[in-house]
């Protein structure tokens, strides 16, 4: 099966793209692209995976760089090395030609970042814990040291869970309403005392208030769509031992 590569017209002419899970090698849970080292899939299958998204890519499958994603704000900065083990991170940037920039997602938000003009990429994985504490921020920071202009970065949020399967309990809202009351805005009433929290909107939020350019969100919901994505949460309330991660990259 040919791979699906979602794009965004506004991070064009950079080769850039949201992985769906057609196209790949795994079977069962994983059946697709699954693209997680860290699953319990079998290694030499995500190999394959990851080799068959760098050729999508253009790159070698060496030249597709990633991070150790522990939920932090954390960004690195890479420039063709190849650090060993992998940094304990959640955001990628890079003014380097040819470094393919890659997250795995599987109901967190994975965001695409360019400055044309200057010639300097970046990659985050923002879940709801990275989010708030500030990863989509950093990695515009990181980005200016490298010589972009935050006014004029692209940023882009790929498939993530949206705000209807997104059930979360009392304990979450308190989380976000000591960091800013006006975070309320995001929740919505669900079951009993359950709220319906809006992930991308708090993302494109952050980004939009840290004052990029433009940013989007391209409206894809990994939780209500089995045939094309991985999710985190709907393989738990399936029972499923285990699930797959999806890849988004981008690339100067």
């Amino acid at each position: 099966m040919t791979l699906e590569i979602l794009t965004a017209d506004s991070l064009a002419p950079l080769r850039h793209g949201f992985f769906t899970r057609k196209g790949g090698a795994s079977s069962g849970v994983f059946q697709g692209l699954n693209c997680g080292a860290g699953s319990t899939d079998q290694s030499e299958v995500v190999s394959i995976n990851r080799a068959r998204a760098a050729t999508a890519m253009q790159v070698e499958p060496d030249a597709l760089k990633f991070v150790h994603q522990v939920h932090s704000a954390d960004v690195v900065t890479l420039d063709g090395s190849a650090p060993h083990p992998l940094p304990r991170a959640d955001a990628m940037v890079t003014r380097t030609p040819g470094l393919a920039l890659s997250i795995l997602t599987a109901d967190c938000q994975p965001v695409l970042l360019a400055d044309h003009d200057a010639g300097v990429i970046g990659a985050a994985h923002a879940g709801w814990r990275g989010a708030l504490d500030g990863v989509l921020e950093a990695t515009l920071a990181a980005m200016e040291i490298l010589g972009a202009h935050r006014g004029n970065i692209i940023a882009v949020i790929g498939p993530t869970i949206s705000q209807r399967a997104y059930e979360v309990g009392p304990e979450f809202l308190d989380d976000f309403m000591q960091e800013d009351p006006e975070n309320a805005r995001f929740f919505a009433n669900g079951e009993g005392d359950r709220m319906l929290f809006d992930l991308p909107g708090f993302g494109l939020h952050r980004l939009r208030q840290a004052g990029v350019g433009h940013a989007e969100w391209t409206r894809h919901c990994t939780y209500s769509d089995p045939t094309r994505f991985f999710s985190y949460r709907r393989s738990t309330h399936n029972q499923e031992a285990d699930y797959g991660r999806l890849l988004s990259a981008i690339r100067l």
